[in-house]
């Protein structure tokens, strides 16, 4: 089976060649790696435009659109047989790719989500309201979708291919996560979840998600249970 990475990215011109060579060393070989840069002000483009790897397929917006989009474009363009999205800041690693989609390699699973609160793997200490916020809007999700997840809102999600691209995502922003949560739980698919390890970063280190992205959270997740048709 081959990976596709998908590698949302918005002003990340200090991590995203650490990003690439970390993808690069994981054990996953079998791969495509499709970066979305999505608007990026920061000299990310520059660096993005002058890469010569041809593992590496880079797509570029005009405009910044959000994470959101980002995916849209990425998971649009997929080939492989698994789709994994992957931040560009470092907080996930990639050695930890065989993990997340082990579950589906075995025939189980057709999503998978990598917790951040299960298991025994490293997990940095930051923000105990960041914490506490994640914990209330992944329980909200769970009244509603009916699914037992520890953490709805982690970037490591690893789909079969014709799953997500069978998903119309509309959500631009953060309000990915809460929205392709209510609509894998509405299909009659496997959903696993697995422990994986997290290297959070600061506000002052370029965390970007803040208290309206949770605002936002809860409106996406009333909105794909209840309202929304598709």
């Amino acid at each position: 089976m081959m990976l596709s990475i998908i590698i949302p990215c918005y002003n990340e011109s200090k991590t995203i060649i650490s990003l690439i060579e970390a993808v690069k060393e994981s054990p996953v070989k079998n791969r495509e790696v499709i970066i979305v840069d999505d608007g990026s002000k920061d000299g990310t483009r520059d660096i993005l435009s002058d890469l010569n790897d041809p593992e590496v397929r880079v797509i570029f917006h005009a405009q910044n659109q959000g994470k959101g989009a980002a995916l849209r474009t990425g998971f649009n363009e997929a080939k492989g047989d698994i789709c994994i999205v992957q931040d560009a800041d470092l907080e996930y690693d990639p050695q930890e790719f065989q993990v997340v989609i082990q579950p589906i390699l075995d025939g189980k699973a057709d999503v998978v989500f990598g917790s951040r609160f299960q298991g025994g793997r490293p997990h940095r200490v930051v923000y105990f309201w960041h914490r506490i916020g994640n914990g209330l809007l992944t329980l909200m999700s769970n009244f509603f979708t009916d699914l037992n997840l520890s953490d709805m809102e982690t970037c490591y999600k690893a789909f079969r291919r014709e799953v997500i691209q069978s998903i119309n995502i509309k959500e631009n922003r953060f309000g990915f996560e809460p929205e392709v949560t209510a609509k894998i739980s509405k299909m009659n698919i496997r959903i696993y979840e697995v422990g994986i390890s997290y290297y959070g970063r600061t506000y002052d280190e370029g965390k970007k998600i803040g208290w309206k992205d949770g605002i936002r959270a809860i409106y996406c997740i009333l909105k794909y249970n209840l309202w929304a048709e598709d």
